[in-house]
Order: C-alpha cells, then sequence, then structure tokens
C-alpha cells in the first residue's frame, strides 16, 4: 500500500545540499548531444505526459523542473493534481506527496476514487488499489506547518533513499512562510528550483491566487499571491480555475436546450502561464465527472479506471 514517510524519520542527514559545486564545472562539449536533443526536438517529448492526450507534448513534466499549481481556493488545484499523479504512476513514475492541508486518508480516498472511476469503489478494490500502490506512491504524513528546510530535507530523502520522481509540496503557505515574507518565499523557491535541477526531480508546488472582486473571473500569473519572483522562478505555472459562472447558470437552467449548450463549456480550464524550456502556452479545457473525480478531456469522454494486471487505462471492464 501507499507507504507513508512519518516525522520520526532523522531528516537532520538531508538538512544539506551535499552536491559538490566542483562537479558541475564541465567542458561545453559534454552538451553536444544535449543541444542535438533540444534543437531537433527529442527533449519536447521528454517527461512525463498529462491524462489528457489532445494536449500531446505541448506540455509535460520533466525531470529537474519545478512546476508552480495555483487557483482561488476550492478550485480543485489539488484534486487536479492528484489525478497528474495516478496518471504517471500509471506511466511508470514513482511519487510522494506531501499534502500538509489534507489526512492522507483524505488524499487517498480521492485518488482511489479517481483510480475506480467510481465514488464508491467495494472494499476489496480500495485494498487492490493501495497494494498497487506500493513501490509507486508515498505520503509524507504530517498535517500543518512545516519549515522549509525540513521540506527541502524530505524532498532530498525522496530523492536519495526511495528513489522518486515527483514529489508534490501542497501547499506554499504551510511551509512556514508568512503572506508577506517575500524574501523567505523567494529563498525557498529558489531552493526547490536548485535543488530539482540537481537531483532530477520534478517538484510541484501548490499555491494560492489572491482574492478578486469575483471567483467568477478568470486569473492570471499577476494573480498569484506572494513574491513576483515566485512565478520568474519556477520552470512551468499553471492556473487551475472552475468554470464558476457556468454552474451557476446550470443551477438556473430550466430549457432543456440551454441545459444541453452549457454542457459543452468547460468546467475546469488548466491555463499554462508559462513553460521555461518552451513557447508553448495557453489553456486546456476540461470536464468534471462529479462521481469519480476525475478531470475528462471532452464533454461525452468515457471515465476510466486503473487496470492493475496490465499497469493500463481501462474505459470498459473486462471480465
Amino acid at each position: 500500500m501507499a507507504r507513508m514517510i512519518p516525522d520520526s524519520i532523522d531528516f537532520d542527514a538531508y538538512l544539506r545540499d551535499e552536491y559538490d559545486g566542483r562537479a558541475k564545472v564541465r567542458p561545453a562539449s559534454e552538451f553536444a548531444d544535449d543541444v542535438v536533443r533540444l534543437i531537433h526536438g527529442e527533449q519536447e517529448t521528454s517527461g512525463t505526459a498529462t491524462p489528457w492526450p489532445k494536449v500531446e507534448n505541448r506540455l509535460r513534466f520533466r525531470s529537474g523542473e519545478v512546476t508552480l499549481w495555483a487557483g482561488v481556493n476550492g478550485h480543485g488545484k489539488s484534486g487536479l493534481l492528484g489525478y497528474v499523479v495516478l496518471d504517471a504512476l500509471v506511466a511508470g513514475d514513482r511519487a510522494c506527496i506531501a499534502s500538509l492541508e489534507m489526512l492522507p486518508e483524505a488524499t487517498l480516498g480521492r485518488m482511489c476514487r479517481q483510480a475506480a472511476g467510481s465514488n464508491a469503489p467495494t472494499p476489496e478494490w480500495i485494498r487492490c488499489f493501495h497494494a498497487w500502490t506500493d513501490k509507486r506512491l508515498w505520503l509524507y504524513a504530517h498535517q500543518g506547518q512545516v519549515h522549509v528546510d525540513r521540506m527541502l530535507a524530505v524532498a532530498r530523502y525522496c530523492h536519495k533513499e526511495l528513489g522518486i520522481d515527483h514529489v508534490v509540496i501542497d501547499s506554499l503557505m504551510k511551509c512556514g512562510l508568512a503572506p508577506d515574507d517575500y524574501g523567505g518565499q523567494k529563498n525557498f523557491v529558489d531552493a526547490l528550483c536548485a535543488l530539482a535541477r540537481d537531483t532530477g526531480l520534478h517538484i510541484h508546488l501548490v499555491h494560492h491566487i489572491r482574492k478578486g472582486e469575483s471567483e467568477k473571473s478568470v486569473p492570471d500569473k499577476f494573480d498569484i499571491k506572494g513574491a513576483g519572483e515566485i512565478v520568474d522562478l519556477v520552470d512551468n505555472a499553471l492556473i487551475v480555475y472552475r468554470n464558476k459562472r457556468k454552474e451557476s447558470q446550470l443551477e438556473n437552467a430550466t430549457d432543456p436546450r440551454a441545459v444541453d449548450e452549457l454542457a459543452g463549456i468547460p468546467d475546469t480550464v488548466l491555463i499554462c502561464e508559462k513553460q521555461r524550456h518552451f513557447s508553448r502556452e495557453g489553456r486546456i479545457n476540461l470536464w468534471f465527472d462529479r462521481d469519480s473525480q476525475q478531470l475528462l478531456e471532452h464533454p461525452k469522454s468515457a471515465r476510466r479506471y486503473i487496470d492493475f494486471s496490465s499497469n493500463e487505462w481501462r474505459t470498459e471492464w473486462r471480465r
């Protein structure tokens, strides 16, 4: 089952960055193959894909990068990111989630529904899911504030001892930094970026959007809370926007034709505001299936479930 990383582990050995700067001084010729891949497009297909085939290579989660996931409280950042992590596990990656705002069973309960494509998978299926997560998924079993040095140490431990590919930190404001501590926020995000580059981890950092006049307004990167350097430092900046306007219209709609028209409007929009190494930005329209908690790529897309025997997503149950 999904393993817990408790606070009882001695993280002191992982507080310091052990990477010797001398090892980074290398001749330019060593990078020839990397430059070939960059210029001829091979790097575009590296990293972990999103759960949505229509996105293709316009967005991928590459090793050595930090992705910022921002959004208004209650707009589904954690749920969408959990679905992305689940898809990464199916692809063979390893992940650790530090869900500092939720109990482990709440985080895993949502991911279990997403994995089953069902609101109420059977107890047997739930146990099979947790057995499947073994050697794939870990949780840092801590709720509440955690010091930035401890969070960095946990990430180093995940890389060194567990061979993890993705570390999720949910969220920045739970890392012991005051909302107006812009210097501390900048330094922490800078340290995360350095750690990702040095280890090859992909670090997913959840953050919040400033409250505007209305949460029905679509935010952009300038609405992200805290130090402006946060967006400058990370490799990728994504905003999760829940379409509250559509929800209000559906509540008041009485004409079946109007309901059908609204069904074609996305429930959630994933907005790519920045990709440092690629100029691709834009919106990914998604539809929320309430029972399974899955984010679907089309309004009529079928729910999926994980077939544990083949380690693949399927849309039809096999006998």
